[in-house]
């Protein structure tokens, strides 16, 4: 059952016990100076000897450090105390810390009551920025991100019934899988944003699609993300699409936690999982729960900061999770509901953690170099709500990015934002097309004024902004760093643009699209319905979901060849032509394999490429800028040409003009 739009903030977190001191055996460090998070940062107090020494949980420009603090480091300009000298002075230092964290103060002590993207009566822009968290999930197809997905929603209260991805009936119906194809196949071919309340805080969730035919979408949700969940199949380990979206969140530094999956199934040992992780990515990685058993003898976990352990039970799937507890370690009923046996395995396993595994240190989790690791089953819903929670905790709130003037914090008075994605007929009454903005700095207001990176003195109006949620859309009258806000977008905007306010041109760094690999020519079977199929074309090539490139010559463009990464591209365009533009259409292959962009040498592309000379197995093309692209058979060929033209400059890769004037017709 659908959730009214009024409904879905009023979720909030229940009451639980705030993080403690974790003593680790085997070290001299006391409660009072371990590094493990010991409490919410969003409830840190002055008179906390830990207060301040956490996860950053406010923008720059911090507070200069106490004279002798320990060192400052900073991640995308944003300083976060490391833990390079923990001793007994650490608890003074972090006193210190947050005696001047002004931000923090400053939501304390406004009212909280408020959403939709909108500051509550007193509540300063800098708390506005310090209570948002955006978050990205990555994974291998079937390791669950949809269902993790749907029950982070269920507990955030912005839904009333969680969905699954394989199941009959309502369970059929989920809120982030909402195109026909994705609910036919039971797979996600384009990421989707879904923002809601959670307590104090607001979340941005970005569902990426797993598919490898589908990778440029995550990479693109990727750029809009400032944190990262690696969700893992228990029983099987790193898989390949996870190790490849994982390096692009290593080159992007992005803070990744890891969510084990399916630990109500036969499973790896927890130890292996960690052993792996690191051996593969080197990451350090920190259990904050720990598994009791897998399969039929998963218990539950033990959240190591705490000392409780959460049983699982199993429950109606599309509900909240019925749990036993959380109780104490050493009380009776844990024994007796976990079997004296699993009891012991789990405090040997404690006991290797305590004096073996690694102690929190922020600095490295915020630059992606230490995993926070959590377990439980996501289609169960057991341990989705303590991920959340921990999530909101140590998750970081929007971090500067670069741009061509530097480094831009989101505190920068003038408004920036770039366009990472683009969704065509989101609403078929229409045939509207959206396009996702990803706020960087200031604040946006509906019906503001700006500048667009690709258009020099032209003025935009934003108007129409909306609020996302999957396919649902809530018109937004302001919006602060970490929002994503839907604009109508009449061709208007590409994937990469960056839109500003102020004198000076702000550009984000651009989205490439990346070397297709497969091609064919796109027939329409119907002349009578030639405008639906160029409009169709035009708008799913706006979108990203497939590359469009004409050959040589064909100026009348009557010969559209599709370009892709993977064949099931070409499904899904040819589906949605039929579905949402009635036209059908059938696909002649060609046989290349390889693309590349002529970029040089000189300015003009056409004209390196004719002073080149005739070149041979070779299928001259143009893009969608009118900007030359060459076709090979194979990679062969390609190294061919380096003989045939030592001088001819390409790349495998493409960006948005930097100016829309310099567009070939």
């Amino acid at each position: 059952m659908d959730t009214p739009p009024e409904s879905r903030r009023a979720g909030a977190p229940p009451a639980f016990v705030p993080l403690t001191p974790l003593v680790v055996a085997g070290s001299s460090m006391s409660p009072k100076t371990s590094t493990f998070p010991l409490q919410r940062p969003f409830l840190a107090a002055a008179s906390s000897p830990f207060a301040g020494a956490r996860l950053p949980g406010t923008p720059p420009p911090r507070p200069a450090a106490a004279p002798g603090a320990p060192p400052l480091r900073r991640h995308g300009g944003v300083a976060v105390a490391m833990a390079a000298d923990v001793g007994a002075d650490v608890g003074a230092h972090a006193a210190d810390a947050a005696a001047a964290t002004t931000v923090a103060d400053a939501a304390a002590a406004t009212d909280v009551a408020g959403g939709d993207g909108e500051a509550a009566p007193g509540r300063s822009f800098e708390a506005e920025i310090s209570r948002r968290r955006t978050l990205a999930i990555i994974s291998h197809p079937d390791a669950g991100k949809t269902t993790l997905t749907e029950r982070l929603l269920l507990y955030a209260g912005a839904i009333q019934k969680a969905g699954a991805v394989r199941a009959r009936g309502n369970q059929r119906r989920t809120t982030s899988d909402f195109m026909a194809i994705e609910q036919q196949r039971g797979i996600s071919v384009a990421s989707t944003v879904m923002t809601f309340e959670y307590g104090e805080h607001l979340a941005v969730l970005l569902d990426t699609p797993g598919h490898e035919d589908f990778a440029e979408d995550s990479f693109r949700a990727l750029t809009a993300t400032d944190n990262v969940v690696m969700l893992i199949d228990a029983a099987k380990g790193l898989e390949d699409r996870t190790r490849k979206l994982f390096e692009v969140c290593r080159l992007r530094k992005l803070p990744t936690m890891t969510f084990v999956n399916k630990m109500d199934r036969p499973a790896m040992s927890a130890f292996e999982i960690c052993d792996q992780i690191e051996a593969e990515f080197g990451l350090a990685c920190l259990p904050i729960v720990w598994p009791i058993g897998d399969g039929d003898r998963f218990r539950g976990v033990y959240e190591r900061s705490t000392g409780l352990v959460h049983l699982f039970t199993r429950g109606d799937r599309t509900d909240k999770a019925g749990e036993v507890g959380p109780l104490p370690l050493d009380d009776p009923a844990v024994a007796d509901l976990c079997g004296a046996d699993a009891l012991e395995q789990l405090r040997e396993e404690i006991d290797i953690l305590d004096s073996c595994g690694h102690t929190y240190d922020a600095a490295a989790v915020a630059v992606g170099d230490m995993t926070p690791m959590f377990f439980g089953s996501a289609m169960t819903n057991f341990g989705v709500e303590l991920f959340l929670r921990r999530f909101i905790e140590l998750g970081l709130p929007p971090t500067p990015r670069e741009s061509s003037v530097g480094e831009i914090a989101p505190a920068r008075e003038q408004f920036s934002a770039f366009c990472f994605k683009i969704s065509a007929n989101m609403d078929r009454k229409h045939r509207d097309r959206v396009a996702f903005v990803r706020v960087c700095s200031g604040t946006f207001t509906k019906g503001m004024k700006v500048s667009h990176s690709r258009m020099p003195g032209k003025t935009l109006a934003l108007t129409r902004p909306t609020q996302l949620f999957a396919s649902e859309r809530e018109t937004v009258d302001v919006a602060y760093p970490g929002d994503i806000v839907g604009l109508t977008n009449p061709g208007t905007f590409a994937i990469g643009d960056t839109v500003y306010t102020g004198g000076t041109r702000v550009v984000f760094p651009g989205i490439p699209a990346f070397s297709p690999e497969l091609f064919a020519y796109i027939k329409n079977s119907d002349t009578g319905k030639y405008k639906n199929f160029n409009k169709g074309l035009s708008q799913l090539l706006e979108e990203g979901a497939v590359q469009l490139l004409y050959p040589r010559g064909d100026e009348g463009q009557t010969e559209p060849i599709l370009a892709a990464v993977g064949a099931l591209q070409f499904d899904v365009v040819q589906q949605r032509l039929r579905d949402e533009y009635g036209v059908d259409t059938k696909l002649e292959p060609l046989a290349y394999s390889v693309a590349r962009w002529v970029v040089g040498p000189g300015d003009d592309p056409w004209e390196a490429l004719t002073a080149a000379g005739r070149l041979f197995n070779v299928l001259y093309a143009k893009d969608r800028w009118g900007r030359p692209v060459l076709l090979f058979k194979n990679s062969w060929n390609l190294s061919q040409l380096a003989t045939d033209a030592p001088d001819l400059e390409l790349q495998s890769w493409s960006f948005a003009p930097d100016d829309v004037g310099a567009k070939r017709k």
